[in-house]
């Protein structure tokens, strides 16, 4: 005997122009809701959460970071330090209670675990405060009788023009190298490569 099948509480939006498989498809892959399923396993101790009312909530936090209020980036970012911290001095308390070695040993590993990744979430926050500057260095080459230039690109987005290659002749008024091919000539003869 089959079960009924229970009705989605996802509200799948479909464009006018796409099949309702393609619509769920797209949903399904959609960062919001994939979200809003983690946060709804995890946050039980809330409650039943409302999975539409938490995808539109997450979708609300992702407009505001990409037109650029990063305040909830850095209150996350400093409560999790903050919590990590807690981790760390958690378990490394439990180290010194260790009765075993391999207790201590595995405290003590976890606690710098999460002191390491408190340490990793300062400094996404300093990064996010403070963004480094970007420098773009162009390099010169030089070897002998021949100069390579390496240009850094800035962007991405920076279309590069495409310089059709050019043959130098000597009608051009351009200089060639016009000297005649000489023999090579070997140097000190008494010095020896060494074994």
């Amino acid at each position: 005997m089959k079960s009924k099948k229970e009705p989605s509480p996802i509200r799948v939006e479909k464009n006018e122009d796409e099949s309702e498989e393609r619509a769920a498809a797209r949903m399904a892959i959609n960062p919001s809701l994939q979200s809003a399923l983690t946060i709804e396993g995890y946050g039980k101790s809330l409650g039943d959460l409302d999975l539409m009312s938490l995808v539109d909530e997450l979708r609300h936090q992702v407009g505001k970071t990409i037109n650029g209020n990063l305040d909830r980036a850095e209150a996350m970012l400093t409560t999790q330090a903050n919590t990590l911290d807690a981790i760390f001095g958690n378990l490394a308390q439990r180290a010194i209670n260790a009765e075993y070695l391999s207790g201590f040993d595995t405290y003590l590993r976890l606690g710098l675990r999460a002191q390491s990744q408190c340490r990793a979430t300062w400094e996404a926050l300093a990064a996010i405060r403070n963004p480094v500057g970007r420098a773009y260095v162009g390099q010169a080459n030089f070897a002998h009788n021949q100069q390579v230039n390496n240009e850094a690109t800035p962007s991405r987005t920076r279309k590069k023009q495409n310089v059709p290659n050019e043959q130098l002749e000597k009608t051009d008024g351009k200089r060639l190298d016009g000297a005649t091919p000489q023999e090579a000539v070997r140097g000190d003869q008494a010095l020896e490569a060494v074994a």
